[in-house]
């Protein structure tokens, strides 16, 4: 019997501490802490300067010109012509006032029912998956699709439209020929596109609402419709506010559908009197059919500055509610 306990393995001589990092392999380390990130989003900006500063830049510069679509390389320096000479144009400000007064009756209905569906889906409904899933069906469809059954619907003789009114004895109508018919007519179009759409984001806002809300409101006697006002609408405000400035912005490009609704000779004129010809249709108007790229470039600028003005709209709305809630 041994007196003392022999260990298993004896202890070796001390490791030699590993030697310190070179001076070049820890700068290169720091430098790729540093740069990993730029590199990483670098091609999204290098693709936004060559595809949208630049284009942006340019045809800031070509709205300061005349210049021919068949001659785009001879510029005549004009200045602030083709601007001033927007606000005496009668067409352009029948067209800003068509994309107004389509934007509106479009708009407005589109974000009601699209809220009024958000709630009916937010509630447990047998097969509520197909019908989100049927909710992006006519945004997936394409604009040539949709806009072509709905000028068939729309059809003055021959429209199945026409055919309901005149079985409820109410006459018909020339949808296309017609200032407001025309403009409901494209409404519609933008209102069956774009509403499920809206309502899949609503639907999503509802989702993120604290169940204790609703427990509360129920315990306190609040119907559905109670419910909905003073806990679901108040809670999703921001995210109603980012669909109208959305679609707000939508409305200002509104292009394919009037141009498709009118089709043929008259489809880029927005009807044979302009009756719906939108800001979109009016630039390509001049560009493409007058060959005034000088003035079609200043119509793609004065409808950003006019998106950038409901964009401050919407800036000034956020930080008043802000400062009425003292956030």
């Amino acid at each position: 019997m041994l007196d003392e306990a022999v260990p298993a393995t004896a202890p070796g001589p001390p490791r030699p501490a590993p030697p310190p990092p070179s001076p070049w392999r820890t700068r290169l380390y720091r430098w790729d802490l540093k740069a990993s990130p730029y590199l990483y989003v670098a091609p999204f900006f290098v693709c936004f300067l060559a595809f949208g500063l630049f284009p942006l830049i340019y045809t800031g510069w070509v709205s300061l010109h005349s210049v021919d679509l068949q001659t785009p390389d001879r510029m005549q320096w004009r200045g602030f012509d083709n601007y001033t000479r927007l606000f005496h144009d009668d067409l352009f400000r029948n067209a800003l006032r068509n994309t107004v007064t389509i934007g509106v009756l479009s708009t407005v209905p589109q974000l009601l029912m699209a809220l009024g569906l958000a709630h009916l889906l937010n509630y447990r409904l047998r097969g509520r998956g197909f019908f989100r899933i049927a909710m992006l069906a006519p945004y997936a469809t394409s604009i040539a699709a949709a806009t072509l059954v709905f000028t068939l619907l729309f059809g003055r003789d021959y429209g199945m439209i026409n055919w309901l009114l005149g079985h409820l004895g109410l006459g018909h109508v020339d949808w296309e020929g017609g200032t407001w018919s025309s403009r409901i007519a494209v409404s519609t179009i933008v209102t069956w596109r774009w509403t499920g759409y809206n309502a899949l984001i609503y639907l999503a806002a509802m989702q993120a609402v604290p169940h204790h809300l609703y427990e509360a409101a129920a315990l306190d006697g609040a119907n559905r419709w109670q419910q909905f006002r003073h806990v679901t609408v108040p809670s999703i405000r921001p995210t109603i506010l980012f669909t109208i400035v959305v679609s707000s912005i939508g409305a200002t490009q509104l292009f394919g559908e009037p141009l498709l609704f009118g089709g043929g000779a008259t489809g880029h004129s927005g009807g044979s009197a302009h009756q719906y010809q939108t800001l979109g249709l009016y630039l390509y108007d001049q560009g493409w059919y007058a060959f005034h790229l000088g003035r079609a470039a200043a119509v793609a600028w004065t409808m950003l500055l006019i998106l950038l003005a409901i964009g401050a709209l919407n800036l000034a709305l956020v930080r008043i509610r802000r400062a009425r809630n003292g956030g």
